[in-house]
């Protein structure tokens, strides 16, 4: 019996041990690819996916990656993999920037094709509709931002470039925001059994991109349709943290980070109880905020950041 219970501990300490070697891998791999270094970027990824290979999510940055280091083979079998495993943003994966180098070939076809079958069936019963509005405002939402980001992510970002689009943005907003304030208005925040996983984030993001006053509108909206299930809660912990800082409050989830003048680094804007926030962000499905400072490319240590957020706090309100 005592041989039992202690291979038995053992088998789970190794099973804890490769989860928590999964996450590091995956952290660094994300890491690298903010960074552009989409080869390491790629390798890291192979070392997590040997361990397992379950979350779309990362399997779908992994296709991304090996997309912009051109191995296009590990590409498709990465989204592939990532539609096996829940992918369904049909919009976004044909909008996505960094998979423009994989539409020339042949498997890219099949790959939307495969995707598309998929959506038939899960959503069959999907006011088509609605769905195809919220489709064509969510490619108006991503697009613009998409092109910003590469100018202002450029060696030598150019400032004039970087307003025009920002005024284009803007606009684009604004018609996207008439639109969907028509709909929530109409029909409420509606769930993905309505229209699709899809059409329901696009709900989020037109709101998340609006002004505070249209936020502080439909917030309580978002957390009623989160209680009913009609809205990701990861999605509202957001826009509760971008409300709280645009109102001058601290942010709860440490999702909305800023620029630091004095040292031009991004930084984690101001939270409450900083010691608590990785069982927050779990409450809200969301990961630890190591893993998503590497996503971002942010240095994240917590007694450091406690250390400086008094100066922090200073820095934001100039």
């Amino acid at each position: 019996m005592k041989k039992i219970i202690a291979l038995s501990f053992i088998l789970l300490n190794c099973l804890f041990l490769q989860a928590q070697t999964y996450k590091e891998w995956v952290r660094k791999a994300d890491s690298c690819y903010t960074a552009k270094n989409y080869e390491l970027s790629v390798s890291y990824y192979d070392k997590a996916f040997k361990i397992e290979k379950k979350d779309f999510r990362d399997l779908y940055n992994a296709g991304c990656s090996a997309s912009m280091a051109k191995e296009n083979k590990k590409a498709f079998k990465w989204l592939n993999l990532s539609i096996d495993n829940g992918y369904e943003n049909i919009t976004h994966i044909k909008i996505d920037n960094d998979l423009k180098p994989l539409h020339s070939e042949k498997e890219w076809n099949k790959t939307i094709e495969k995707l598309q079958k998929k959506l038939d069936i899960i959503g069959a019963n999907y006011d088509k509709v609605l769905e195809k509005e919220l489709a064509e405002i969510y490619t108006a939402d991503q697009e613009i931002r998409g092109e910003f980001m590469s100018v202002y992510r450029a060696s030598k970002p150019d400032k004039k470039k970087i307003d025009s689009i920002g005024k284009i943005m803007q606009r684009k907003d604004s018609i996207n925001l008439i639109k969907v304030m028509k709909i929530l208005d109409e029909r409420g925040w509606l769930g993905k059994n309505v229209v699709g996983t899809q059409g329901n984030q696009t709900l989020f993001l037109v709101i998340q991109h609006s002004d505070l006053e249209y936020q502080q509108k439909y917030l309580p909206m978002m957390r009623e349709a989160v209680k009913n299930g009609n809205a990701n809660p990861g999605n509202l912990a957001y826009l509760e943290d971008r409300v709280a800082l645009r109102e001058g409050k601290k942010q709860i989830y440490g999702s909305q980070s800023s620029m630091n003048k004095k040292t031009n680094k991004i930084r984690i804007s101001p939270m409450i109880d900083p010691d608590n926030v990785d069982k927050r962000r779990a409450e809200a499905g969301l990961g630890t905020m190591a893993e998503y400072a590497a996503k971002m490319n942010i240095e994240w240590n917590l007694e450091e950041y406690k250390k400086e957020l008094s100066e922090t706090e200073k820095l934001e309100k100039q």
